[in-house]
């Protein structure tokens, strides 16, 4: 082996031996710290925030004052020395290239989250009877292992379109032109190509969706499920009346996770069309407006406006976590 190569796995095994027990030692002192020099009834208070201290201090650096930055950022022109105000929300909010923006992400939203959600409680339920489920659970959840940057390379070889006279190497066309019919221009097709780009996302989150409700429903009673096969219910009644309600928590928090994951969704769009011939996102957008036309105080205006959408979903799961909490 290459003795460069032997000093750099030393120094990363001396990175993470150093950086490990030197974490550990600094809360050891602190711990020891408080101990001396607090009397026991503000020790109690105080050692708290000794442990949470450190993450709240990486939070506020990483996370909080960009935040800010950002926020103010909003609030100026092209230039950063031009205050412009509420500009900025007005042109996000009011320009018909934003608007599409936002038509696009809410299509997004409204089917991903359905179809995903739906299909994964579907194939939950009737995986969950078949003599391979493992295999079959495998080969469903397979696309989560790949990154989106990844998927939609492989979805640009299935969408390929190449004219009617020349020989299809795009899977779709070319099982379309078998059958004689022309071959279809999926992503240059302003009538289809937000589908198309979809239809990616659905086929990435569904074999997430089918893990976590597949849990869920084998959480749900035997004893009940015969119970209501012996009063006489169908398969389709005891689906709808006894299953959806009592996993109803784990579908709300699967959807408001595929809500979150969809609202960010930025890798496919940039790979497949980079978000021209209709198919712009919010996030797509925020980078077309930051790094193409240079106008950061529309990107910044555009990323506030995405964390104000995404807020609410946090609220609402950290709500319900809480109210399951208490439930227990």
């Amino acid at each position: 082996m290459d003795s460069n190569n032997v000093s750099l796995i030393f120094k990363a095994l001396l990175a993470i031996f150093l950086g490990s027990f030197g974490v550990i030692g600094v809360f050891y002192a602190l711990n020891i710290l408080v101990e001396k020099a607090f009397p026991e009834r503000a020790r109690i208070k105080v050692l708290p925030w000794i442990y949470v201290g450190p993450a709240l201090l990486l939070l506020t650096v990483y996370l909080i004052i960009p935040t800010l930055r950002t926020v103010y950022l909003s609030l100026f022109g092209p230039s950063s020395n031009e205050f412009v105000g509420l500009k900025n929300y007005i042109f996000v909010l009011t320009a018909p290239d934003t608007l599409t923006t936002f038509r696009n992400n809410l299509l997004w939203l409204v089917l991903v989250t359905g179809i995903s959600v739906f299909l994964g409680l579907i194939i939950a339920v009737l995986i969950d009877r078949v003599k391979y489920e493992q295999v079959a659970k495998s080969l469903i959840f397979l696309p989560m292992a790949i990154s989106f940057v990844g998927a939609s390379v492989i979805w640009r070889f299935i969408y390929a379109y190449r004219p009617a006279d020349a020989e299809q190497i795009g899977v779709l066309n070319a099982i379309a032109t078998g059958l004689g019919f022309e071959p279809i221009g999926w992503l240059v097709n302003p009538a289809i190509n937000n589908f198309a780009l979809i239809a990616i996302m659905i086929w990435l989150q569904t074999g997430f969706c089918m893990v976590l409700l597949s849990s869920a429903v084998k959480g749900v009673p035997a004893d009940v499920l015969e119970a209501a096969r012996v009063d006489g219910a169908s398969e389709v009644q005891i689906f709808w009346r006894i299953i959806i309600p009592m996993i109803m928590p784990t579908i709300l928090v699967v959807s408001t996770t595929v809500i979150v994951l969809v609202l960010k969704v930025f890798d496919i769009v940039f790979v497949m069309t980079g978000g021209n011939l209709g198919t712009d996102v919010i996030a797509s957008r925020m980078i077309r407006e930051m790094f193409n036309f240079r106008n950061y105080g529309r990107g910044s205006a555009i990323a506030v406006i995405l964390l104000i959408a995404v807020i609410p979903v946090m609220v609402a799961n950290i709500r319900r976590f809480r109210q399951q909490e208490l439930n227990r």
